[in-house]
């Protein structure tokens, strides 16, 4: 299937006022997203329009927000995208992965999954983990390593996303998970991902407020905890953390940058945990912790 006629707005604006300035473009195109460019700073806006969006209109609405704001006006970007054949795009987009034990891969794939590998059949959807960013990975790889050594009966994904990480728990050690996301979406298609993984028995998806979730207390303390997020959350939830790990228990913890592990394991010891490894992809860390 080829598809045109798709239109790019973007702009560029400081993390104070990006969800200000994000909806105002959410009324001008079809899907808005945004993404951090550098801590504390700017952030960028994007998004996507069957068809060319009103320019002049638009200019004017974040005119009259930037002087709302008292903030400079951004510069804003209107362009066309080329025609995308989006069945060649899927394959080129996302070719199957390896990290650990697991091979990751999409729908589009129809070849056997190689011998010895652990799959995991993961869509490109509007939720975080398709395998393809280095902090999965990691995690990946840090389950993979942890299960050699130590044993899971029970286990929280805390962030959960497409549900990819409580899959490889639950493929790993057969042991049941619980996964949570704040994002509604995500859980309806971890949900739906878990069915096709063939681990929905073992894996419950639920939508709730972070560790204030209700099932999190039912379905603790855990052995295991892997929290795929971002630093500042993660140093923020670490004594919500270690209240739901058991004596003993390991967190895998990842979405950091390599420059922002100090903060993240400084939390986590402050609540008794030690680092035991770190698994560095490019510019991402993530960080196995015991208690």
């Amino acid at each position: 299937m080829v598809m045109s006629g798709m239109w790019r707005v973007a702009l560029t604006v400081h993390e104070d006022v990006v969800q200000n300035f994000a909806q105002v473009l959410e009324s001008h195109v079809d899907a808005v997203s945004t993404f951090e460019l550098e801590e504390g700073g700017n952030w960028l806006i994007e998004g996507t329009s069957h068809g060319e969006p009103d320019q002049s209109r638009l200019v004017a609405r974040v005119t009259v927000l930037a002087m709302a704001l008292g903030v400079p006006q951004p510069q804003i970007e209107v362009e066309p995208l080329a025609p995308i054949d989006w069945v060649t795009q899927t394959y080129l987009s996302f070719p199957p992965i390896r990290a650990g034990r697991f091979f990751v891969h999409g729908s589009h794939h129809k070849k056997p999954v190689p011998a010895g590998a652990i799959g995991l059949l993961i869509e490109a959807a509007m939720a975080f983990g398709s395998g393809e960013h280095a902090t999965t990975q990691g995690c990946l790889r840090a389950l993979s390593d942890l299960n050699k050594s130590m044993p899971v009966t029970r286990a929280l994904d805390m962030g959960c996303g497409s549900g990819i990480l409580a899959f490889a728990i639950a493929k790993l050690w057969h042991a049941p998970v619980a996964a949570v996301d704040i994002d509604a979406l995500s859980i309806m298609i971890a949900a739906e991902n878990a069915r096709l993984n063939k681990v929905d028995k073992l894996v419950t998806c639920r939508g709730g407020d972070g560790y204030r979730t209700p099932i999190v207390r039912q379905k603790g303390p855990y052995d295991l905890i892997v929290a795929n997020i971002l630093a500042r959350p993660l140093a923020r939830m670490a004594p919500q953390l270690r209240r739901n790990l058991r004596p003993g228990g390991v967190a895998v913890l990842s979405g950091l940058l390599a420059r922002q592990e100090k903060l993240v394991i400084a939390a986590h010891r402050r609540q008794g945990l030690k680092l035991v490894r770190r698994y560095q992809i490019g510019e991402w860390n993530t960080l196995v912790m015991k208690g």
